[in-house]
């Protein structure tokens, strides 16, 4: 049975990043992935510029590898409300295909141990977590990273509360072309039950992904059908499908999106990224959130290890207080405005006013993202 100073659950960006992070540190660390890379993911493909001075602390400069510099959001509503405004901060646009495969190939480099398999249990006993893979491969570790993404079955393994709660929320995520489409823009597209973003990949393609509720989606059953219908009633989505070109085969999806709280320490176990916390898309901050979570992670549990007396309660504690400080208020913003959004009545009176005060939609963005981290 192989041992570890650390074994990190999931291969996203938060996993990658950490692993990254503690390697250089001088850790062992093992990474668990279910599929190998570069593969596409469902997700917005925005990241905030608040984590580029971090990952260039890293050796990752995205702009080495084409990823697009973003400057402003367009925003429009189902009723043909459309906002336009510069971001405060700015953004980066870069495919996850693109992104996790570097992170991996920077984490490889870093001396890190990569499994591709899923993880079916993990037990903390006396000081050492014992992590055990779908094929009955065990390994140990003296602390584990939970970085699997928005939802498991290790969750139920952990006893997670959220898990037993509804989640009726579906994402669809494709890749389109479309040449006329501005290279510093994302978009954020208000729809009957959903909201989709729109914004410029590394290759010069678009991604398109939507977030929309079961019981909209389920009236129509089928994604092609649901886009025709409900998506292109926004008049900017509907153009924008009407001319651009689908790249993907088939679009990708994922089902049973929760964004009810969840404890970012669960069974000893340190959570980053989505499997802390999901903040809703809307606010176009989640790839940033994953790679700070794993920062603030990374820092904790590098000064356990080196700690001549490592004090475990004190590592938890201090993670949950840190992660609390920094994202609780994001989270809780996001909840509200989705809520907003998906009211017909409140979001037309709610977008209306900001079409009147623009500048209610910059504070908006700067509550939901931080400062620049190094």
């Amino acid at each position: 049975m192989k041992h570890y100073d650390i074994i990190i659950i999931g291969g996203g960006l938060a996993g990658l990043t950490a692993a990254i992070h503690l390697a250089n540190a001088g850790h062992g660390i093992l990474v668990f992935e279910k599929e190998p890379y570069p593969h596409h993911k469902v997700c917005g493909e925005y990241v905030s510029n608040e984590v580029l001075p971090y990952l260039k602390s890293l050796g990752i400069n995205l702009k080495d590898h084409k990823a697009v510099s973003i400057d402003t959001l367009k925003f429009s509503s189902v009723k043909g409300i459309v906002l336009e405004t510069k971001l405060p901060l700015g953004g980066t646009g870069i495919s996850r295909y693109v992104f996790d495969d570097l992170l991996y190939k920077r984490a490889v480099a870093s001396g890190v141990s990569f499994i591709f398999e899923g993880v079916s249990s993990i037990n903390f006993k006396t000081f050492v977590f014992k992590v055990v893979t779908v094929n009955n491969k065990q390994f140990t570790s003296r602390i584990t990273i939970g970085a699997y993404g928005k939802r498991s079955s290790l969750d139920k393994h952990l006893k997670r509360n959220f898990i037993n709660r509804k989640s009726s929320w579906l994402a669809v995520k494709s890749h389109y072309k479309l040449d006329s489409f501005p290279e510093n823009q994302v978009g954020l597209h208000n729809f009957n039950g959903g909201y989709a973003g729109l914004s410029k990949t590394e290759s010069g393609a678009i991604n398109f992904c939507y977030l929309t509720s079961y019981k909209s989606f389920q009236r129509e059953k089928d994604i092609e059908r649901f886009n025709t219908r409900v998506v292109s009633k926004n008049a900017i989505l509907k153009n924008f499908l009407n001319l651009a070109k689908p790249l993907f085969e088939l679009p990708l999806t994922i089902a049973q999106i929760s964004f009810h709280p969840k404890k970012p320490v669960e069974g000893h176990v340190l959570m980053c990224g989505d499997t802390a916390g999901l903040i809703h898309p809307l606010c176009g901050n989640g790839m940033a959130m994953a790679i700070h979570s794993a920062k603030i992670a990374s820092e904790r549990i590098d000064f356990f290890l080196k700690e001549k007396e490592p004090n475990r309660n004190k590592l938890e504690r201090e993670y949950r207080e840190e992660w609390s400080r920094t994202f609780k208020k994001r989270l809780w913003l996001g909840r509200q405005l989705q809520k907003l959004l998906l009211n017909p009545t409140v979001s037309h009176w709610g977008i209306t006013l900001v079409a009147k005060q623009p500048w209610l939609l910059k504070q908006l963005i700067k509550n939901t993202h931080g400062q620049p981290i190094q």
